[in-house]
């Protein structure tokens, strides 16, 4: 009787043995067919017309902002301050006072300055905020955070 035992005891640990031998195999089997060599991309060629492009399954491509210049960066603000429904559109210049000539209060102020932080992708510290009070004040800390100087 000790000896069946001892020999299914055996038989499992070998059973554990062979499992995880077979997974990591059929791991490096599968991680291999993934990330052959390029001889079979070389061999599709063949079927390639003259307007396809071969690509390498390694490339990567990567994506950046478009440039950005004081005149989209104005453009941008402009923008973001008319779709403000307590600003009117006909008082709205760049040199407009946000208390002073188009009436916002405080709060309007500090929603004003939360939608310039969506529309550029970054967040503005209240210290800096506060002296935001006009559209030109807000372009040229734009410009000055993405380093522009045209």
């Amino acid at each position: 009787m000790a000896g069946i035992v001892k020999n299914i005891r055996a038989l499992s640990k070998q059973t554990n043995y062979l499992r995880s031998f077979a997974t990591r195999s059929l791991a490096v089997g599968v991680n291999n067919k993934i990330n052959r060599p390029q001889q079979s991309l070389v061999k599709s060629t063949l079927f390639l017309t003259s307007t396809q492009t071969i690509v390498s399954p390694h490339e990567q491509s990567y994506s950046s902002k478009p440039p950005l210049t004081l005149k989209l960066i104005a453009d941008r603000v402009i923008l973001v301050l008319n779709l403000y429904d307590k600003i009117a559109p006909e008082k709205l210049k760049l040199e407009s006072h946000f208390i002073n000539d188009l009436g916002l209060d405080s709060l309007d102020h500090v929603e004003v300055i939360m939608a310039i932080e969506d529309e550029f992708g970054f967040e503005i510290p209240d210290q800096d905020a506060e002296k935001l009070l006009r559209p030109a004040d807000i372009v040229r800390y734009v410009a000055d955070k993405e380093d522009i100087y045209d």
